[in-house]
């Protein structure tokens, strides 16, 4: 079984808990979505022409997007970009995502997680674990906190896909949606630190492999490795 290392650091937020620039974009975007320039349901530009349309850096983009997607505006599908929401299915998930608390979210990923890692070992198909695979690529190469953070959550939520359970996917995906609170966001980009983002590459790329090879013992212990190394590092935040 695997054998794996330990594992702060955005600005303080402001008053308002966004930089002008992030304000300019998502007010920009907002009246975009606002005046019908895309449609619901309709996929968003990709970040790269996004950016250059406001001519804003892509980090600044995803900070943006991540408001946009905390209020209800837009979704995003791991590997597959940005969507503008029908926002009847956010009416419910949204107060739910808001109320949860540091442990409740803990001890729903404890419950969900091994089991979505036992069942996509069982159900994923091949195009999924390449899907995997670069998401994987994404993360060894950036050493954004934020972006990585991103990459960790679309991993989670492409192995969810691979359970091929519609009511589990749809019930992760509020998980992920109370992990992306502003307020949570924001801790996980401090505790993602250099020693965090090598572990979790290690992890990460180790689950793939157990993917890859059906294995569903190792798979579990790894997801529960990577819960626990979590609840180490919330414990130290508290």
């Amino acid at each position: 079984m695997s054998s794996l290392p330990q594992s702060s650091q955005p600005s303080t937020p402001s008053k308002t808990g966004l930089g002008s620039t992030v304000q300019m974009v998502v007010d920009a975007l907002s009246a975009r979505l606002a005046a019908g320039e895309y449609p619901r349901g309709s996929r968003l530009p990709s970040e790269r022409q996004l950016a250059a349309s406001l001519q804003v850096a892509r980090n600044t983009l995803r900070e943006a997007l991540d408001i946009l997607e905390q209020r209800g505006l837009i979704t995003r599908r791991a590997g597959a970009g940005s969507y503008v929401a029908e926002p009847e299915h956010w009416d419910n998930a949204v107060p739910v995502a808001a109320a949860t608390g540091p442990l409740h979210l803990h001890v729903m990923r404890g419950i969900m997680e091994p089991e979505i890692a036992r069942l996509a070992v069982l159900h994923m198909s091949s195009a999924g674990i390449e899907a995997l695979a670069r998401i994987l690529d994404e993360m060894r190469a950036t050493s954004d906190p934020a972006q990585f953070t991103r990459c960790e959550e679309d991993f989670q939520q492409k192995l969810a896909e691979g359970t091929c359970n519609p009511l589990l996917i749809a019930c992760y995906n509020l998980v992920v949606k109370a992990r992306r609170q502003r307020h949570r966001a924001a801790m996980l980009r401090r505790l993602t630190t250099p020693e965090r983002m090598a572990y979790q590459r290690q992890v990460h790329a180790a689950l793939l492999n157990a993917l890859v090879g059906r294995d569903i013992a190792e798979a579990t212990e790894l997801v529960q490795q990577m819960l626990i190394e979590e609840q180490r590092l919330l414990m130290q935040e508290n």
